[in-house]
């Protein structure tokens, strides 16, 4: 797999793509309304990012972006392959993979400097501890937290942050946190989480992580999320990531959709037997009116972005 995010026009988004993948995104776009794809790095970076348009028909302008303005080139080409060359080796972020295309610098506007944050320290106290919970819970986008950083501080008229300043303070938090886990080592306790939720799945039971606002909206909303014929579900809601980035343990809700205790109990020795598979300790009486708490938690989530 490859350590990148691809985004279709189609709004599809796919997660660590093979090569094989890759090439198959390259070779399918050019129809209406399928005519790019945008690649950035896992974890994201701040501007930076390869990306494709192609018409059928017509060229592929192929661009690349490096973080700064004048880091932003064009190339085109006349078929796929040198395309799929070029993002193939930038994804493996290979010495060279730009070679032998003719590069062409894109000029941009120099933006106004961003005026500094004009904040008091409880507000700017506020503002970054909540930026700093949502990057340690690790769900985020840095467009989503952006967004909370612009719209956090608001009271009625009062908007003490512009765009600007959003994603300024945003991307300085988020760059941050992705040089803290770039010293982790090994599968993290969500990585762990994860393997668990993803052999439930293929086992017939709905299992999504940071699954709406909360317990009610979860159990109204979880049945659409799989398919018809699942035989049970597990989730935890935002307000339990956030537990859990604070280092509480994570708690674990699920159940049987014809809801009889007899199912629900089913399930709830079918998520426990999964976590402890995957190495995590839980606690859980068997008792189907009881939630499973996932603790000690070490909540080291990387992101993506």
């Amino acid at each position: 797999m490859l350590e990148i995010a691809v985004d279709t026009e189609t709004g599809q988004r796919h997660l660590r793509a093979t090569d094989r993948e890759l090439d198959g995104l390259v070779r399918r776009i050019g129809g209406d309304g399928d005519r790019f794809l945008v690649v950035q790095r896992v974890p994201d970076l701040p501007d930076v990012f390869i990306q494709v348009w192609h018409e059928a028909g017509d060229i592929y302008t192929l661009e690349h972006r490096d973080g700064a303005p004048d880091r932003h080139f064009r190339a085109t080409l006349d078929a796929p392959e040198p395309v799929i060359a070029a993002m193939t080796g930038w994804a493996r972020r290979e010495d060279g993979w730009g070679a032998g295309l003719e590069w062409v610098s894109l000029a941009f506007d120099a933006q106004p400097p961003v005026p500094p944050l004009e904040l008091g320290d409880e507000d700017r106290a506020l503002l970054e501890g909540r930026l700093r919970e949502i990057l340690i819970g690790g769900y985020t986008t840095r467009a989503e937290l952006t967004e909370t950083a612009e719209d956090y501080l608001i009271d009625g008229d009062d908007r003490p942050v512009s765009p600007a300043q959003a994603r300024q303070l945003a991307d300085r938090m988020w760059v941050e946190r992705v040089e803290e886990q770039s010293s982790w080592q090994g599968e993290t306790d969500p990585e762990r989480l994860q393997r668990a939720f993803t052999a439930l799945s293929a086992a017939g039971i709905t299992a999504r992580e940071h699954f709406t606002c909360c317990r009610t909206c979860g159990n109204t909303e979880i049945g659409a999320e799989g398919p018809p014929d699942a035989r049970g579900f597990v989730y935890f809601h935002t307000q339990c990531t956030d537990a859990a980035a604070a280092g509480y343990g994570l708690t674990l809700l699920y159940g049987g959709f014809d809801d009889s205790a007899e199912t629900t109990a089913a399930i709830g020795r079918e998520v426990s037997a999964a976590l402890t598979a995957a190495g995590l300790p839980v606690a859980w009486d068997g008792d189907p009116g009881q939630a499973i708490t996932v603790t000690p938690l070490d909540w080291r989530k990387r992101l993506v972005g």
